[in-house]
């Protein structure tokens, strides 16, 4: 064999145990996330009274939204060129995207500073997977992932009201925009969470989620100037929401643009955090040292 075929024999071999270790790591994570999964549905059922106590208050809060939204619209005829249906589908949206963000990533993030403070970071970073994965992803809600049917529930009588009916595709970009809304808030909850690394109690940060948040549930046009700018794109909550409802309400317009800027969005912030994490990571000091 000459020394051209043996190096391309080496080079092909390279290639195949790369993707082998690749899917083996994928695998591993799905078997880590199934564990971590299934325990976490055994500690709710643990806990049945709490498991529904909060499912009720969650869908009290949201009644209360509605509520609202109905004694303004008794007033005026809409809000921003929003009409009251349209208001309806963008808070359902928005409960959707924060009740899943919840179940998945909320509690896992809100207890980061706690690990940090005590130490018991030490053990995450001793595991053979990825430490953000295993410090996003630990525990799950299942009452979040009920009260996430309760906002699609709102989105589909909005849509009834406003006789709407969304083809597959439109479907098929609204899910994906509701994906993108759900990694900016775990990208914005995870700056929050891992500025715990260098001012250790953080909490008050954490609890300031909500109210940043909370901007993403009225319509964008009644944002202007700098403010919008800044919740638009560098901090962009305003879109989670806003952009999913407008892939339902304006079907007949060109969705990219806006699909575009959310897909932009996410990236950015998704990769700006990871760089984050990294450099938190360096910054942390084990409490054994």
């Amino acid at each position: 064999m000459s020394e051209q075929e043996r190096e391309r024999s080496r080079s092909e071999s390279y290639g195949r145990d790369a993707v082998k270790n690749s899917r083996s790591q994928s695998t591993s994570l799905r078997e880590v996330y199934g564990v971590m999964f299934r325990n976490s549905l055994i500690r709710e059922m643990n806990f049945q009274l709490n498991f529904l106590l909060w499912i009720l208050v969650e869908i009290l809060w949201f009644m209360g939204q509605i509520v609202f939204i109905e004694v303004v619209f008794s007033y005026v005829g809409a809000i921003g060129g929003w009409t009251k249906w349209e208001v309806v589908l963008l808070i359902g949206t928005h409960q959707l995207i924060g009740q899943l963000f919840q179940a998945f990533f909320y509690m896992n993030l809100a207890n980061l500073p706690e690990l940090v403070r005590t130490g018991k970071m030490d053990f995450m970073l001793l595991l053979p997977v990825d430490t953000q994965f295993m410090v996003s992803l630990k525990q799950f809600g299942m009452d979040n992932v009920i009260n996430a049917f309760v906002g699609a529930g709102f989105v589909t009588f909005a849509l009834w009201k406003m006789a709407l009916v969304p083809t597959l595709a439109q479907l098929l970009l609204y899910a994906v925009a509701v994906c993108c809304g759900i990694m900016i808030h775990y990208s914005i909850m995870l700056v929050f969470a891992a500025s715990s690394f260098w001012m250790v109690r953080s909490q008050g940060l954490i609890y300031g989620y909500y109210s940043l948040f909370n901007i993403g549930r009225y319509p964008d046009t009644i944002y202007r100037g700098a403010f919008k700018l800044v919740f638009s794109w560098l901090v962009p909550v305003i879109i989670v929401a806003n952009i999913p409802s407008r892939l339902l309400i304006h079907a007949a317009e060109n969705p990219w643009p806006i699909m575009l800027q959310l897909i932009a969005a996410t990236l950015l912030m998704v990769g700006a955090t990871r760089l984050m994490w990294n450099s938190a990571l360096r910054h942390y000091s084990s409490a054994s040292s």
